[in-house]
């Protein structure tokens, strides 16, 4: 339990004013429970003609005794008025409005626990959502995509079900079961601490069951994170699935990965479907031995009751047993909720690796120089960038080539912070970027990627994306120099046309003209392009290759590129191998250097 009450302690605070009227309500309504089942006393010592008349008043204290006797002296005055019969109907009437009042204060608490619960809810998503955004690409290299929407969609609904439902149980069963253990403590001390002593075992042999849920509750929410992963592979893999004739393969995969969830979830729902049935068989048992005491103690003339009083007892003391099971049952709910909180925080509570230094500066311009000294960079022990050094001047075209895996990429990863170096510094304009303001020095970049990187919204939204402000006018002219403003026009609803998810309505060179589009528009000092050409065909290429050279006109860029054809009129052209520089020089330089980029010149040019 003191896990579920760390979440509480870390969500709640925010909703003070709900939890304070929540209190309130429930412990009202809990009183006048007390109230409402007290009166039936003298109904039914009227019933059974065993009430005593009382002539006189007594002083007026705060105990039962003073209390009962002089409203009995009022029933006895209206009794011998009006006959037997219209003072049952008058205390009905008041067992009605106490009834009235208990419900109604009921129905305030559970109000106020739905604005706790909802907001708690919202909360968590958006607080997962938030920390998603922070957190580096480190992260997400190791987990799966699917496993993280499982955790912000299915772990959340989880935890509504299960912990914020037992919220309101929480808040309004613990008032009612000690005020109605107060009222029947006041009754009789001794059948009390008979039923105290009695409950305790009920609650032992029912939490000893439900501790058991929370490891089977945790494979079932890994298990549902996998399914999700092989869903979002299944629909982002469809034209390899099915040009391979692997539909077989994968409904298998899908297929096991269900048959596991099942057996999982068959075994969590069995023991918390256990929860009822017990809660119930033990509430009887309990039930039963209490009528069994008080009634020997009644018949024996040794108890503190009359019949009708020990009538009302039993009645208070059901009016326990509801709320007591319903206890019980959120024991068992709330340790499948704790398994899917469990999840949640390995997002909530991982470490940002590319923390902000505390005295970030800010930066507003790139004025001289870009410089690398000394880097080295590995993934857990493999290096990927080994003390590499290079100066890249403002308003210079640098040009990363080389094999596959070489290093390049990562590269120019290290820039804009995506990884944070192991060993030396990268320098903008004399300052390491280790203590500039994140947000600015990304601000400093555009980039460009091999595949475009496009959204389910409008081309205009697209264009815009990251732009606080941006015009129509500002738009349409980011376009034009992109070469995509003549097919944004020929789309049916223009720059408001939708693209799709990923822009799967667009062609590849159309989605790539929308990202240099969109990158022309941040106009950005530095400008990182990665592969852009690579993935497209002749004509779509010439016509983003202009598009890029309007967008690196005036600019630094950093140009990975495996078609040599793309850089050789860059300033700089660098050749990566295994994480360090091999080669330096002009296009011109490098072939008459007769080395690496000479071999890869030929065997395009071949």
């Amino acid at each position: 339990m003191n896990d579920f009450f760390k979440i509480l302690r870390r969500f709640i605070p925010p909703y003070k004013k709900q939890l304070i009227l929540n209190f309130l309500f429930n412990l009202l309504s809990a009183l006048f429970t007390v109230f409402s089942v007290t009166m039936m006393i003298p109904i039914l010592e009227i019933l059974f003609q065993i009430s005593n008349d009382v002539h006189d008043l007594v002083p007026w204290a705060l105990n039962l005794g003073a209390v009962k006797h002089n409203l009995y002296y009022y029933i006895t005055i209206f009794k011998e008025a009006h006959g037997a019969g219209p003072v049952l109907l008058f205390v009905g009437f008041f067992v009605i409005f106490t009834t009235l009042l208990k419900v109604g204060f009921y129905y305030l608490g559970a109000f106020e626990a739905i604005y706790i619960r909802n907001g708690v809810v919202k909360d968590i998503r958006e607080q997962i959502y938030t920390k998603i955004l922070k957190l580096a690409l480190p992260f997400f290299s190791e987990e799966r995509k699917g496993d993280i929407i499982s955790r912000i969609t299915g772990d959340v609904t989880e935890v509504e079900n299960s912990i914020m439902s037992s919220l309101d149980m929480f808040l309004k069963n613990p008032i009612i079961i000690l005020v109605l253990l107060a009222s029947m403590l006041v009754m009789s001390p001794s059948m009390t601490l008979f039923i105290l002593l009695v409950l305790p075992i009920a609650g032992f042999i029912i939490g000893r069951v439900g501790k058991s849920l929370k490891k089977v509750s945790r494979e079932g929410q890994d298990k549902m994170g996998m399914i999700l992963t092989v869903v979002e592979e299944t629909l982002g893999g469809l034209r390899i699935i099915k040009a391979f004739n692997a539909e077989r393969k994968m409904n298998a995969r899908f297929y096991s990965e269900l048959h596991d969830y099942k057996s999982i979830m068959n075994r969590l729902m069995r023991r918390r479907e256990l929860a009822h049935p017990l809660s119930e068989l033990l509430g009887t048992i309990v039930i039963i031995i209490v009528v069994w005491y008080g009634g020997t103690l009644i018949l024996d003339k040794k108890g503190e009751l009359s019949g009708p009083e020990f009538i009302a007892y039993i009645a208070i003391f059901y009016q326990i047993i509801n709320p007591a099971k319903a206890f019980t049952t959120a024991l068992y709910s709330i340790q499948k909720g704790l398994a899917s909180m469990d999840r949640i925080d390995k997002i909530l509570l991982a470490d940002i690796t590319i923390p902000e230094a505390t005295n970030a500066q800010t930066i507003n311009t790139f004025k001289n120089v870009i410089e690398y000294r000394n880097v080295s960079f590995s993934y857990d022990e493999k290096i990927v960038i080994n003390n590499l050094s290079l100066i890249i001047p403002r308003g210079k075209t640098i040009a990363l080539v080389g094999q596959s895996g070489s290093g390049k990429t990562t590269f120019v990863d290290l820039l804009p912070r995506f990884y944070d170096v192991n060993e030396g510094q990268i320098l903008i304009d004399g300052i390491d970027i280790r203590h500039l303001k994140v947000h600015a020095l990304r601000d400093l970049m555009g980039n460009v990627n091999q595949e475009a990187i496009l959204f389910n919204d409008s081309i205009y939204n697209n264009i815009a994306f990251g732009i606080e402000n941006a015009t129509m006018t500002e738009v349409i002219a980011a376009a034009k120099v992109a070469n995509a403003h003549d097919f944004i026009i020929e789309t049916e609803h223009g720059y408001d046309s939708m693209i799709g998810d990923r822009g799967s309505k667009l062609s590849g060179g159309q989605r790539q003209r929308l990202s240099i589009a969109r990158a022309i528009l941040k106009n950005p000092p530095i400008l990182i392009l990665d592969e852009a050409t690579s993935a497209l065909d002749t004509e779509s290429e010439r016509l983003v290759q202009d598009a890029l050279e309007n967008l690196m006109k005036n600019r630094t860029s950093i140009v990975i590129a495996h078609r040599l054809s793309t850089v050789r009129n860059a300033d700089l052209i660098c050749v990566f191998h295994e994480g360090e520089i091999i080669e330096r020089g002009t296009h011109d330089e490098l072939i008459a250097l007769d080395g690496r980029y000479k071999r890869l010149h030929s065997m395009q040019m071949f």
